[in-house]
Order: structure tokens, then C-alpha cells, then sequence
């Protein structure tokens, strides 16, 4: 059987989808959108990178558009992160995730939009340390999402945050052993941490491919 891929016309519409979803969050937070204003480079270079790919489904995604940090701090996205009609939430223990900040060695681009190429959810790391599947990331030359990248990729793909598969972002540390992720929690997406050392069942530590 032939897997259903994405049209360059499907990659298209989907970018335009994300930039509207984007510009609704930063209306959202009170923020102006001059981080949208010049999208076409980037739009071009991701319909090359993703038709072709295969369709987007909860586990998996061809790409994401992330307002980066500076744009946008998580802590505005997750408020506007749905688990059908709920409001997302942040753990009172991680009300500082704005102090989280890229890992070295990731490299996130500097604009005020970039995309997440490739997202994967993580059911192959469920029950994995976040340390145990850095490594599988760093042997696969794949990369850890940020926080600013699950919520947006959650933003995007609301039906990707699913009982017993949902997300941490190691990506994204303010140096303990903290790391952020994104679960159900009295029916809603809330943004919480769990040690670096500890494994659940239920989360999947979500990478990304690349980065443009």
C-alpha cells in the first residue's frame, strides 16, 4: 500500500492554517504580529523541505511553525493549548518556564518564526528517562523539542495530546533536573515538569529532525 503524502498545494494550505493559528495567539496574548509580517522565504523553503512528506497524524507531523521565545513566551501559548473545550494551564511548580531556555548544542533559529521539521510524538520513548532518549536522539541525528516547540506543535495539532501519549521537552532546561512537559491533567493540557531520571509510561520525549 502507497502511504498518502503531502501535496505541495496540502503544504501550502497547511502553512497558511499555522501562520493564521500564530497570528491568533499573538492577538490573543495583546502582542502585535510583526513577527508575521514577512513569511515568504520561510514559506517557500518549507514547502520544498515537506512536500512529499507523509500526511500530518497525532503521532507525527511534517512541520510545525514556532514563534520563537522572544516573540512569544510559552507561558502565553499554553494558556490557548485545547483538550476539547478546556484551556491549557501551568503547573504552579513550573510557573517559571519562562526561565527555561534552549539546550546547548540545539540550534534554533534566531528569526521570530521558524519551523519544526518532521515532530515526533514519542510513543517509541514512552517509559524512557529524558536522558535515555537524548541519546537515541543524538545516535538517530535527531533533536529534542523545546518547550516553545511542544506547545506549538500542540497549538497546531490540538488531537495530537492523547490520553497516555503525551509529551516532555528536554529541549528546553534551566539548569536542574527539571524537564517541561505537556499532559492531561483534570482534563485539560497542562504544562508540568518530571525529573531527568524518572520514566512514565504515559509521556513520550518529542524530537523534531531539523530546524529551518
Amino acid at each position: 500500500m502507497t502511504t498518502a503524502e503531502l501535496t505541495k498545494e496540502a503544504a501550502e494550505a497547511e502553512v497558511n492554517r499555522q501562520i493564521d493559528n500564530l497570528r491568533r495567539a499573538l492577538t490573543a496574548a495583546g502582542r502585535s504580529d510583526e513577527a508575521l509580517a514577512d513569511t515568504e522565504g520561510l514559506r517557500d523553503a518549507l514547502v520544498r523541505e515537506t512536500a512529499g512528506s507523509a500526511l500530518p497524524e497525532p503521532a507525527r507531523v511534517p512541520f510545525a511553525l514556532v514563534l520563537h521565545r522572544s516573540a512569544l513566551p510559552v507561558s502565553e501559548v499554553i494558556p490557548l493549548l485545547r483538550f476539547g473545550s478546556r484551556p491549557g494551564f501551568i503547573s504552579a511548580d513550573t510557573a517559571d518556564i519562562d526561565t527555561f531556555t534552549p539546550i546547548t548544542g540545539l540550534d534554533i533559529p534566531e528569526s521570530p518564526l521558524y519551523a519544526v521539521i518532521d515532530i515526533d510524538r514519542g510513543a517509541a520513548t514512552r517509559n524512557w528517562t529524558p536522558d535515555e532518549a537524548m541519546a537515541k536522539f543524538a545516535d538517530e541525528d535527531r533533536s529534542p523539542l523545546t518547550a516553545e516547540e511542544g506547545a506549538a506543535f500542540l497549538l497546531h495539532y490540538p488531537k495530537s495530546l492523547e490520553k497516555n501519549n503525551c509529551i516532555q521537552t528536554p529541549g528546553s532546561r534551566c539548569g536542574d533536573r527539571r524537564v517541561p512537559g505537556i499532559w492531561i491533567s483534570n482534563r485539560a493540557p497542562k504544562l508540568g515538569f518530571c525529573w531527568a531520571g524518572n520514566r512514565h509510561t504515559w509521556l513520550g520525549i518529542a524530537s523534531c529532525a531539523s530546524r529551518i
